[in-house]
């Protein structure tokens, strides 16, 4: 397994650092990943394995690269400021699941608009709130649109 910095972004105080992540098999398989670290919360923003991963892999991917991308980053794996004591290995999210359904794209529909009227950009609010990527963002946008909760794209003649 290699880890290596992608970029990082300063913002005020803050940090927020990007890792391209590959993992090798000896069988060939590879797995790529692109994990975002900020205020010792770890993300993955991208997956790319050959041959495809199965869902079961893909739900252990995190515990796969957690200890040597934090260490890369100079933090200690499963304790974030505050939680001393904490046992890592237990699921662990940023933000409650994001509703799915109906409600999910009404909610999808409520950041977009709130974005707009602020003048910011709305795709990333949506990505903000749900925790999702960009691709995954935009889909769920798509989905609020098709349901109505969102004008379409562009206008019909």
């Amino acid at each position: 397994m290699s880890v290596w910095p992608a970029w990082e972004v300063q913002e005020h105080d803050r940090t927020t650092s990007w890792f391209h992540v590959r993992l090798a098999f000896t069988d060939g398989a590879r797995v790529d990943a692109l994990a975002v670290v900020s205020e010792q919360n770890v993300s993955v923003e991208d997956v790319r394995a050959q041959p495809a991963l199965s869902l079961d892999d893909l739900t252990v991917l995190a515990d796969w690269i957690e200890a040597p991308l934090f260490e890369a980053c100079g933090l200690e794996p499963g304790v974030a400021e505050g939680e001393e004591g904490v046992e890592s290995g237990g699921a662990r999210r940023a933000r409650p699941a994001w509703p799915r359904g109906i409600e999910g794209r009404w909610l999808v529909a409520q950041e977009y608009r709130a974005a707009q009227e602020e003048g910011v950009d709305p795709v990333l609010a949506v990505m903000c709130a749900t925790g999702h990527s960009r691709r995954r963002s935009l889909r769920l946008i798509s989905q609020a649109r098709d349901a109505g909760y969102l004008t379409p794209r562009h206008a019909r003649r």
